[in-house]
C-alpha cells in the first residue's frame, strides 16, 4: 500500500470547493477514498487516552498521514494509533531506537497543527435537532445549524461545498431530493456520528456529521449500501426510531 500509486483522499484533497450549481464531476473508485471506519473496532483506549484516539481516527487525519514518507508515517501509526514503545517499534523497522524517535518529531511537525479547541466528542442534542430537520427536510432549520465555514461532501463523487451560505443554496435549489429520507444512528465512524440514510425504504448512503461549538460542521455522504453491513445496518427501512433529541 505504502509503495502503490494511488492515495486514498478526501474529496477537500482532490478539487477546490465547488461553487452552487456546478456539476458533481466524474465518480471515483472506491478504492481511492479515506473510507469510515466503526469507532467499535477499535481498542478500547484508556479513558485518559480516549480524545486523542478519536483525534487521531478522523477522516482529516488520516487523509493527512498520507503526505508523509512511509517511514514516518508508519512510525506514527505505531507509536501514537497503537501505542507501541519506541523500542518495539524500533525492533519491528530495523532501525535504532534514536531513528525512531527523530522519524516521529518529523512526523508531527509535518503534519496540520491541532485545533485550538480540545475534541468535544458528539452533540447528541445538535444531532437530534438535525436530524429531525432533516428527516422534515426544513431546510432553514438546517442551514441555521451550520457552522459558517460547514463542509459538505458526497463521495464517490469529487464535488464538495466550504460554507453555510453555499451549503444553504445547493439545498435550497435542489428541489428536495432528500425529502422523506430517514436516518437511522449507526453509532460513530472515525470519531464522528454515523447515520445509515434510507430513501424510499431503501438504503442510500452512510452519513458522518461531525459537531463543534453547537454547530454542525461537516457533512459527509458516502453514497451506496456498500458500509451498511459494517455499521449493522439492516438492509430495509426498519422501523422508526428516536434515539436524539
Amino acid at each position: 500500500m505504502l509503495r502503490g500509486p494511488q492515495r486514498r483522499a478526501l474529496a477537500m484533497d482532490l478539487t477546490p470547493a465547488a461553487t452552487p450549481g456546478a456539476g458533481l464531476g466524474a465518480p471515483l473508485p472506491e478504492e481511492r477514498w479515506v473510507l469510515p471506519l466503526p469507532d467499535g473496532r477499535l481498542p478500547p483506549p484508556d479513558p485518559a487516552e480516549l480524545a486523542v484516539t478519536r483525534e487521531t481516527v478522523r477522516l482529516a487525519f488520516v487523509a493527512a498521514l498520507q503526505r508523509l514518507p512511509a517511514r514516518q508515517r508508519a512510525v506514527l501509526i505505531l507509536r501514537e494509533v497503537l501505542r507501541w514503545s519506541a523500542a518495539e517499534v524500533a525492533g519491528l523497522l530495523g532501525v535504532s531506537v534514536a531513528a525512531v524517535n527523530s522519524a516521529l518529531q518529523r512526523a508531527r511537525a509535518a503534519l496540520p497543527a491541532a485545533p485550538e479547541t480540545p475534541y468535544e466528542g458528539v452533540d447528541e442534542e445538535l444531532l437530534g435537532r438535525y436530524v429531525d430537520a432533516f428527516e422534515r427536510y426544513d431546510v432553514e432549520t438546517l442551514v441555521a445549524l451550520l457552522h459558517e465555514d460547514a463542509t459538505m461532501a458526497m463521495p464517490p463523487y469529487t464535488w464538495w461545498l466550504r460554507g453555510r451560505d453555499a451549503v444553504g443554496a445547493v439545498l435550497r435549489a435542489a428541489g428536495a431530493p432528500c425529502a422523506g429520507s430517514r436516518l437511522v444512528p449507526a453509532g460513530r465512524a472515525n470519531g464522528a456520528a454515523a447515520f445509515g440514510q434510507y430513501r424510499e425504504g431503501r438504503p442510500f448512503a452512510l452519513v458522518l456529521f461531525e459537531t463543534s461549538g453547537g454547530l454542525v460542521t461537516g457533512q459527509t455522504t458516502f453514497l451506496g449500501d456498500r458500509l451498511f453491513p459494517m455499521f449493522g445496518l439492516p438492509m430495509s427501512s426498519a422501523p422508526r426510531l428516536r434515539t436524539h433529541g
